[in-house]
Formats: C-alpha cells, structure tokens, sequence
C-alpha cells in the first residue's frame, strides 16, 4: 500500500495577510524616513542662516553698517560698488568661497534690512511666498 505524503503551504489568505503587515510596517517607516528628511532641511537652513548671520555681524563690525536691501548678501562675497560704499571691507570678503549659501533646496535667501534690522528669508522647498510645512517660508531671526 503506497501512502500519500500530504504536501504543506501558504494559502493565499495567509500570504495576503502577511503582504498586508509588510506594507504596513514600510508605510509607517516612509513616513518616518520622509518626515525627518523635511527636518533635517530646515534644520539645514537655520544652520546656513545663523552662518550668514555671523558674516552679516563681522561686516557691520568692520564697516558700521549691514549691507543694504539693494546690497544683498552678495557684499559678503564681492565689495559692494554701490552707496553706501564699505571703507574697511576685508580683501577675502566674509564668507568662505565666492557663492552666498543656498537654502537646503538651492534656492537663494531674500534679505532686507530695514530700519538698521535685517531679515533673511527662505521660501521652503516649493521656492514660492507662503506654504505650509515644509512649503513654509523660514525667517531669521524668527
């Protein structure tokens, strides 16, 4: 008499339920992965601008004033040509490199000074005015 050997797996329930667990899991560490990702970019860009902030603090030191609205941050890079003229800019400038840092989406700071106070600004990862989350303006000082 010959005996069958009766053959064990997965039904097809089983392993839907068991693809349903993993997607769930991967969804929840996405969402992890993809949040602290938005962190570290704006945390990102504070650190760029607290690093323009020292620059913009060692240029008014040397010549009495911060750059003007018009001036931009580009006179942390390049002596500035227009009025009010820096007298005791420094010959390598006040920022490492020839480029003013970009925000952690490569777009440029916005900077005005009115009124002697200075604003930088970053437009968020879609590079517009506005947003929410990670599409909010970032200001400094806040």
């Amino acid at each position: 008499m010959q005996t069958r050997k009766r053959v064990q797996g997965f039904t097809l329930l089983e392993v839907m339920v068991v693809l349903a667990i993993i997607g769930s899991i991967m969804a929840l560490v996405a969402t992890n992965i993809i949040g602290s990702a938005t962190d570290a970019q704006v945390k990102t860009t504070k650190s760029q601008m607290k690093l323009i902030e020292g620059a913009l603090d060692m240029y008014k030191l040397d010549n009495f004033t911060y750059p003007t609205t018009e001036q931009g941050l580009e006179a942390l890079v390049k002596k500035p040509s227009s009025s009010p003229e820096p007298k005791n800019y420094r010959s390598s400038g006040y920022l490492k490199g020839s480029k003013v840092p970009t925000d952690a989406w490569g777009n440029e700071f916005l900077y005005y000074l009115e009124k002697g106070q200075y604003e930088i600004v970053s437009l968020g990862a879609d590079g517009q005015e506005g947003g929410e989350a990670e599409y909010a303006d970032i200001s400094y000082p806040e």
